[in-house]
């Protein structure tokens, strides 16, 4: 299966459950591999024929940006379901890293995969 990517996509938001993580936006970055078929894109070379991942970087941007989660695994789930939410990806892998949440690590981050049920 073919994969199109958003890397490192850094954005800010409220996350996290203790109070001083609840007063001001943190940095996250993203990763997101949509897994979908891209011959037909290839050949026609045609937008209407592959994954518009400009809209769906829109739509993470609006959702992140807005949110206020405690958790990066619930922020996954919905930017996971943000890319399935395009009939063309049949798979997602969502990668949060969470810069500076862990003292003597670069960041801790949750990675999921979730497909067309």
């Amino acid at each position: 299966m073919d994969r199109i990517f958003i890397r490192d996509l850094a954005l800010r938001c409220i996350i996290g459950i203790y109070p001083e993580e609840r007063r001001e936006k943190q940095d996250v970055v993203i990763n997101v591999a949509m897994h979908c078929d891209l011959r037909a894109a290839g050949r026609s070379d045609d937008l209407n024929d592959t994954v518009d991942y400009k809209s769906i970087k829109k739509a993470i941007l609006k959702l992140v940006e807005n949110s206020r989660f405690q958790l990066i695994e619930s922020l996954a789930e919905h930017i996971a379901a943000i890319a399935l939410a395009d009939e063309k990806v049949h798979q997602v892998v969502v990668t949060i890293d969470k810069p500076g949440a862990l003292r003597f690590a670069k960041s801790s981050a949750v990675e999921i995969t979730r497909g067309r049920e």
